[in-house]
C-alpha cells in the first residue's frame, strides 16, 4: 500500500497520534478538525459560527496542501455538541462549497476535543 501523508503548517498540528490527512491514490483522507488556529493552537473563539468557520478554514488548508480545495469532497461527516446549530452550519457551509455539494452527514455527540462544539473530518478526491 502506497501512502503519502499530508501536512501543513497552515491548519492546527496533530494532537494525537495520527496526520493531519493521508493520500492513497486518487484520495485524501482528512482526519477531524476543530476549531483551533494553527498559529495558536488555541480555540478560536467560543461563538459556535466562528468555530465552524474555522474547521472550514483547516479542512481548506489541508485540501490546499495536496493542491486541491472544498469543492473536491466527496464525503464530509460533522460531529456538532448541539444539534441545534445545524442550520448555521448549512448557511456557513453554502460560503465555502459550490453546487454540486458533497455527500454529508450530521452527527450529535456529548463532547469533543478541548471543548471544541464542532468537528469536521473528510474524503477529498483528487482526480
Amino acid at each position: 500500500m502506497s501512502k503519502k501523508i499530508i501536512q501543513t503548517d497552515q491548519a492546527p498540528v496533530a494532537i494525537g497520534t495520527y496526520s493531519q490527512a493521508v493520500k492513497h491514490g486518487d484520495t485524501l483522507y482528512v482526519s477531524g478538525q476543530i476549531p483551533l488556529v494553527a498559529a495558536s493552537m488555541e480555540m478560536v473563539s467560543e461563538d459556535v459560527e466562528a468555530q465552524i468557520h474555522q474547521v472550514f478554514k483547516n479542512l481548506s488548508a489541508i485540501a490546499e496542501a495536496a493542491d486541491t480545495d472544498l469543492n473536491h469532497i466527496l464525503k464530509l461527516n460533522i460531529f456538532l455538541t448541539d444539534l441545534s446549530c445545524f442550520p448555521s452550519v448549512n448557511e456557513i457551509m453554502a460560503t465555502y462549497f459550490e453546487k454540486p455539494y458533497p455527500a454529508r452527514a450530521a452527527i450529535g455527540v456529548r463532547a469533543l476535543p478541548k471543548g471544541a462544539q464542532v468537528e469536521m473530518d473528510a474524503i477529498i478526491g483528487l482526480d
